[in-house]
């Protein structure tokens, strides 16, 4: 049993025989194949033609001044499947046009308004046959505004031959219109390749330099005031040049920028060629040049491709300076074939693809006594953008009291720019954004990142004071009333700021000096004659076991006011005897004996001699 498929449609006027090749077997017997011929006759259903079953329904252009009651539309002007059309019924009644009862569409009785605007009625038409089938359809009759005289070709349809090779902006035919503001314009193809139209004369001239080319070309002539008024010819342009030049492209050089994002088969350019009589597709393409060069392009009949994304971050690209050099070779098939070369240059540009990565745990040490602008550590953040770690390092909240510190834009170098205090701060917490730059065609493309940088501070022990100087010899004279100077230590802690503690280890037994702050000072006590005192100080700073001290060891005569100072106590001083000091210098000396100077004396008289004469012979020539 052979039956119609579910949903499968039959149409007479599509298909109206069907073959069938039915092959059956039975068990040890021979297969048996015949065939089934199955014809497919009109049925007894109604169809409404398209464009007026379409949608948007069958369109009719008329002018305004159409007489009344012309017939400007017929529906189905013949039966379908042989049926018979029973009558047409108008589903809209809006419109002032009129259908009768065998489908035509007449012009209002009274004709149309002579408006300037472009009118438009649509009716909606239902057909029926005598057996109850029916289809329906619209008609869409749009009213055009008068227009005396109206725009017209004098020749619908031409055909151009040029026998030879034309020129660039060489005119090849006119096209002429009747009407009033006539201008003129290429309606298809919608970008001519190798013609170009004058919109005021309607003169039509090669874009370029043409030995072989066929072109079909819609023209428009259309009324500049009334676009509405419009009318068109189909042009046929032949060229027939000699085929004896080379293929000619264009374009000629082909220079171009692509990013390193580009995608594998976007296409860069198509070339447009002429110079092969024949078939379409009688040149044929190639790529030449470096190996880098064809791994990254591709040509595809004209058009030159991308095979493999050029990547601005890799070596292979870097090595090759980001421009990729290559030549297009354009060839013709025949026995005498002919090339050209389309040179091609591709300048890879930079997109800033990867954000800058911050190093692993950094964390640097400082003792608290580095000095202004001592470095602390340098930040290796890292990025993949070419050039490779071009980055820009700034401090977030920059250097002040709570942050002594600073960072080189450039190398990243931490240093100190503030005092440090372990015991007030044991450490910081430095943020530090890395910013990529030069990684993009686009200077204000830059990508950041934040990094967290520690700084442990660490302590130094208090050192001993240092006095200047340590032992000191001095002399007074006792006055009878007040406390009497003696001197004053000048002292000087580890650390700036330092408070420094003075007290009398040695040498003060029977309380004849006393310290206030870092001066020493003697106490009259009516010495009955001189008298050497030897006092030991001890100085140091901050405060506990582990503190360290620094003792100054003051020799201190005094004399007694009314005791005379015997001569003996001024202090001899011995004056050293220096020794002399001799410095020999060695001067070497060449003494020329006389026959030496005899013979160089005569040389150079001779070479005097004989630059004379050569340059008296020059001047006289």
């Amino acid at each position: 049993q052979v039956m119609v498929r579910a949903g499968a449609e039959l149409n007479a006027r599509w298909v109206n025989l069907y073959t069938l090749t039915l092959r059956a077997a039975c068990p040890d017997e021979d297969k048996v194949e015949k065939q089934l011929f199955v014809w497919v006759t009109a049925g007894q259903v109604l169809h409404c033609d398209a464009p007026f079953a379409s949608a948007e329904g069958d369109v009719v252009r008329v002018l305004a001044d159409v007489a009344p009651r012309t017939p400007l539309y017929a529906v189905m002007p013949q039966p379908l499947g042989g049926l018979t059309v029973s009558g047409f019924r108008l589903r809209n009644h809006n419109t002032p046009l009129v259908l009768t009862h065998k489908g035509l569409v007449l012009a209002p009785a009274g004709g149309f308004d002579p408006s300037k605007d472009t009118q438009t009625f649509r009716l909606e038409i239902e057909v029926m046959d005598r057996n109850g089938h029916n289809c329906s359809g619209a008609v869409r009759v749009e009213v055009l505004p008068l227009c005396h005289p109206c725009v017209s070709f004098l020749e619908p349809q031409q055909a151009v031959t040029v026998p030879g090779v034309i020129g660039p902006l060489e005119v090849v035919t006119q096209v002429r219109a009747s009407g009033d503001n006539v201008r003129y314009a290429i309606l298809a193809p919608v970008a001519p390749m190798f013609f170009t139209i004058d919109e005021m004369t309607g003169k039509i001239r090669s874009t370029h330099r043409l030995e072989v080319a066929q072109e079909h070309l819609v023209v428009q002539a259309y009324n500049a005031l009334h676009p509405a008024d419009h009318a068109t010819t189909m042009l046929n342009i032949t060229v027939q040049g000699t085929d004896q030049r080379e293929p000619s492209c264009v374009p000629a050089i082909f220079v171009s920028q692509v990013p390193e994002t580009v995608l594998p088969g976007s296409t860069l350019v198509t070339l447009r060629c002429t110079g092969c009589k024949g078939a379409e597709g009688c040149l044929q393409y190639a790529l030449e040049g470096p190996p880098a060069s064809r791994s990254h392009f591709r040509m595809e009949g004209p058009q030159l491709q991308v095979s493999t994304t050029p990547d601005y971050d890799s070596e292979a690209v870097a090595a090759v300076g980001f421009q990729f050099t290559a030549t297009i070779v354009v060839a013709t098939g025949g026995q005498l074939p002919r090339s050209t070369r389309v040179p091609v240059l591709v300048t890879v540009t930079p997109v800033n693809e990867f954000t800058p990565v911050c190093p692993n745990g950094t964390t640097f040490t400082v003792p608290e006594t580095a000095a202004f602008g001592s470095a602390v550590g340098l930040i290796a953040g890292t990025d993949r953008d070419y050039p490779p770690d071009s980055l820009e390092h700034s401090l977030e909240g920059g250097p002040g009291p709570e942050q002594p510190f600073s960072i080189d834009v450039h190398t990243g170098e931490i240093r100190v720019v503030g005092p440090l205090d372990s015991r007030q701060h044991k450490s910081y917490q430095l943020t530090v954004r890395l910013t990529d730059t030069h990684n993009d065609l686009d200077p204000a493309k830059q990508q950041s990142c934040l990094c967290t940088v520690t700084v442990h501070v660490q302590a130094v022990l208090d050192q001993a004071p240092v006095c200047t100087p340590e032992v000191q010899e001095l002399w007074i004279t006792a006055r009878s009333g007040s406390r009497q100077p003696v001197t004053r230590l000048a002292c000087q802690g580890s650390r700036d700021g330092t408070t420094l503690t003075y007290a009398i280890a040695g040498g003060n037994e029977d309380g004849h000096f006393q310290l206030e702050g870092n001066t020493v000072l003697y106490l009259p006590n009516n010495l009955p004659e001189p008298r050497n005192f030897v006092l030991l100080v001890e100085v140091w700073g901050g405060s506990g076991a582990s503190r360290r001290s620094t003792v100054v060891a003051l020799v201190v005569h005094v004399t007694p006011r009314s005791t005379p100072v015997p001569p003996s106590t001024t202090t001899p001083r011995m004056t050293l005897q220096k020794e002399p000091l001799v410095v020999t210098r060695t001067e070497a000396v060449w003494h020329p004996p006389a026959w030496f100077v005899a013979v160089l004396t005569v040389s150079g008289a001779l070479l005097l001699a004989a630059l004379g004469c050569m340059a008296r012979s020059l001047l006289c020539r």
